[in-house]
């Protein structure tokens, strides 16, 4: 139990380290990249202005070689440490000039390409290669394109991303390590709470099996001798309503320990499912219910056969305790990728099908004592299908017809 609470406790908490990193180096690396674009992109700007296009500084312009929190300066020195080309253009779009003064890896045809292609993308703004552009009509008879190489910052956002990540996945071992080192300490409490709340449940329950026993021994001589009457038939039926408490009380406490034996074996559940219905037709009749059943043959599975025996009569038990005197009880079993099994009957009030299965829940209480519920059998239904690797769900049709579907 506790190497259990161990591992979903060091998943749970892993997963909160791995959002919480990734959430973290992602706004970091989005923000250096935007950063690195703009910072491009006011470079671009700072060189066309320089040879004499664009637009004049505005009034609220921060001085030369000043700058905000997230921008670096930007002076002469910066401007002549960039590497760009300039490449013009008359009305017609004919090639007047190319500049490589401040770039060495570029030709004039290859310029002269890029510029085309620009141009023909007719945007103010954009991006080549590893290169960005702007283009700027300094007079009505030619057009200029500005390329600015901006390899250095795809380099430096890269690199930025490359040791984030390696940054991240030290820190993510490292919190496994120690998330590993502290799991166990963290949850002894709550797992030697709960093992001795298991194991008092087991033992009480063993503790109780004998004082029934002998109960029920006492209860047999007395009607012998006596005969049965009404107090004798009160003490045997709370007697056997206490030795199903015990018997799902200790399937659970098993279940939860993982000390249930899977003795698994090849089980025809159709012909399982139609013995336990002819066990419980005699009560409907008493009850006046209609039960009906649709079983497909040969439906087999791999599984425990006592567990899906006790799975199959608490199913059908709760079906004839909850169905209202003359209401209906249909058993359908179906084969496909897995045996599915649905259990409908009907109930006199809607049923909150939500907390169906949780321990102790009884959703009308008066009528539950009334028919001896305890809230416990479909807990240890649930937790038989959990324990074969199954699903089971609960659901209303309508107002008057709960439907249990097993899925195996």
């Amino acid at each position: 139990m506790i190497r259990t609470l161990q591992k979903k406790f060091t998943v749970t908490a892993m997963i909160a380290v791995t959002v919480l990193l990734a959430v973290l180096l992602g706004v970091i690396n989005t923000v250096n990249a935007v950063a690195q674009t703009a910072e491009s992109e006011r470079l671009l700007q700072s060189l066309a202005m320089q040879e004499g296009f664009g637009p004049a500084p505005m009034a609220d312009d921060p001085p030369e070689g000043r700058r905000g929190f997230w921008q670096e300066p930007m002076s002469e020195d910066r401007r002549m440490a960039a590497l760009f080309f300039v490449v013009r253009f008359d009305a017609e779009e004919a090639l007047k000039s190319v500049d490589l003064r401040h770039i060495a890896s570029v030709d004039e045809e290859a310029a002269e390409a890029l510029a085309r292609q620009a141009l023909a993308e007719g945007r103010g703004f954009g991006r080549l290669d590893s290169y960005r552009y702007q283009i700027v009509e300094p007079a009505p008879d030619h057009k200029t394109v500005i390329f600015l190489d901006v390899s250095l910052q795809r380099h430096n956002v890269l690199r930025v991303a490359a040791l984030s990540a390696l940054a991240g996945t030290v820190a993510w071992c490292a919190m496994l390590a120690l998330v590993m080192a502290l799991s166990r300490r963290a949850i002894r409490p709550i797992a030697e709470n709960m093992e001795r709340q298991r194991r008092f449940v087991t033992d009480a329950g063993h503790e109780l099996k004998t004082p029934l026993a002998i109960i029920r021994a006492n209860l047999d001589a007395m009607e012998l001798t006596g005969g049965e009457n009404k107090y004798s038939r009160n003490i045997r039926s709370q007697t056997l309503r206490l030795s199903d408490l015990m018997q799902n009380l200790l399937t659970l406490a098993r279940i939860d320990e993982n000390s249930v034996p899977m003795d698994l074996s090849d089980v025809d559940l159709s012909r399982l499912a139609a013995e336990e219905l002819e066990m419980f037709r005699e009560p409907a009749e008493l009850k006046k219910l209609v039960l009906s059943a649709e079983i497909a043959p040969d439906v087999g599975i791999r599984a425990n056969r006592g567990q899906i025996a006790q799975l199959l009569s608490t199913l059908l038990d709760n079906a004839v305790k909850y169905s209202p005197e003359g209401g209906r009880i249909r058993l359908c079993l179906r084969n496909g990728d897995k045996a599915e099994l649905t259990l409908a009957n009907t109930v006199e009030a809607p049923v909150d099908t939500t907390r169906i299965f949780d321990r102790f829940y009884r959703s009308d209480a008066a009528r539950s004592q009334k028919s001896g519920g305890f809230g416990i059998g479909l807990a240890a239904a649930a937790a038989i299908v959990r324990l074969h690797k199954g699903s089971i769900r609960a659901d209303m049709e309508g107002e008057s017809t709960l439907v249990f579907t097993v899925r195996l």
